[in-house]
């Protein structure tokens, strides 16, 4: 098939996606728990062309409705060329203070805008703001072409990044998001991206809550306009054009749970925003978020024989952290088994025991329990007399 044809078709697929779902409802909605965790309470019904509720920090889907379907993704391309610039900063290969001269290819940038002008040396930190707050496409290709030298070779750089990050179904070709047959993604994966800029770069999210910022003396508002709806939520981008209907990505913590909302392919700024909010007021009133064990500390101690110590920890080389059904944690039960006897020496990290996590006795998870401190082989005094104490053990 030739590459004309595959176009065509992309954006076909594209366009019925947009013009036919927000009528229509899937008859099962997606969700990575196991029905035993998952809440009574229905997900809202949303007229959109496709919708995910994930939970921050474990990544699993609360509910979800055609998030795998491949949409235009809008000014929420922003996300992602974002979340590289930032990476960049970290990397140290560029720096907040350094500046960009704006070329003609920017200045001429369509839709909205921070207003830079061709020419104009604009800090990095500044075309960042016009870029988050205002959606300026224009920041977006000036910040483009200061990382990789041009628009076309930041779009190789976003494609590598969205599979390092597994957005499997996901293509970029522009760093601002303007309509292109071979640009798309997903809710699926523009919730990824987003999870993956509260995880990683925590200190630059907080710029996703700034209300407004003034360039060029023209003051522009964020235009998600769930920032100050609701004091939890601080977070994240919207995304509009014709083709792709109205976009947004909110995210919200209370509690100490965290969670994101993605919606595509809204009717209206307003049913966006709507959608967005009733999706996360959904999670918290039907969910709620554990964090049973963290990595690396003690939750049990065993006995050594014929080592230089009598005991050792044991733990988890990973964290467990579970999302249910509210009111569910407080009918969790942890159990432990032991390898036993256990002999020195002992390797840290080698496995000796499992634990196991139930909910009205039904196992939810198993994990290896592992040492997490090497223990030497005793004197041969211990040796000795340890070897005596195992008759009896």
């Amino acid at each position: 098939m030739s590459r004309k044809w595959v176009n065509i078709l992309r954006r076909g697929i594209v366009s019925m996606c947009i013009a036919l779902m927000p009528w229509t409802v899937s008859a099962e909605l997606e969700s990575d728990l196991a029905e035993p965790m998952q809440s009574s309470i229905p997900p809202p019904k949303l007229k959109v062309s496709s919708w995910l509720l994930m939970d921050a920090a474990t990544g699993l889907t609360l509910a979800g409705d055609r998030a795998d379907t491949p949409v235009e993704p809008a000014s929420l391309t922003k996300l992602m060329t974002a979340y590289i610039v930032f990476r960049e900063i970290e990397r140290g290969t560029i720096k907040k203070d350094d500046t960009v001269v704006v070329s003609e290819k920017a200045w001429r940038s369509e839709g909205s805008r921070m207003f830079i002008e061709a020419g104009d040396k604009v800090r990095i930190e500044d075309l960042l703001m016009g870029l988050i707050v205002q959606s300026g496409n224009d920041s977006a290709v000036a910040l483009a072409e200061h990382v990789a030298g041009s628009e076309e070779g930041f779009a190789d750089l976003m494609n590598q990044t969205a599979a390092e990050l597994g957005m499997v179904n996901s293509h970029f070709v522009n760093s601002a998001g303007m309509p292109h047959p071979d640009h798309y993604t997903t809710a699926r994966d523009v919730t990824l991206l987003t999870r993956a800029i509260i995880d990683q770069q925590p200190d630059h999210y907080a710029m996703y809550a700034i209300r407004e910022f003034t360039w060029n003396d023209i003051t522009q508002k964020n235009r998600n306009p769930l920032l100050g709806r609701d004091s939890s939520i601080d977070g994240v981008k919207t995304g509009h054009t014709r083709s792709a209907g109205y976009c947004l990505v909110g995210s919200a913590e209370r509690d100490g749970m965290r969670l994101i909302g993605t919606v595509i392919g809204a009717q209206s700024d307003r049913e966006r925003a709507d959608a967005v909010y009733s999706l996360l007021r959904f999670g918290f009133a039907a969910y709620e978020h554990h964090d049973l064990y963290p990595a690396g500390q003690k939750v049990v101690e065993s006995q050594v024989f014929k080592g230089a110590a009598q005991t050792v920890s044991l733990g988890l080389s990973e964290p467990i952290a579970l999302v249910m059904a509210k009111g569910l944690g407080k009918k969790l039960k942890a159990g432990v088994a032991l390898t036993d006897p256990v002999l020195a020496p002992v390797a840290g990290g080698q496995v000796l025991g499992t634990l196991t996590v139930t909910l009205n006795d039904d196992e939810l998870l198993s994990r290896p329990l592992v040492a997490l401190q090497d223990v030497e082989a005793g004197s041969w005094m211990t040796r000795l007399s340890d070897t005596v104490r195992l008759w009896f053990h």
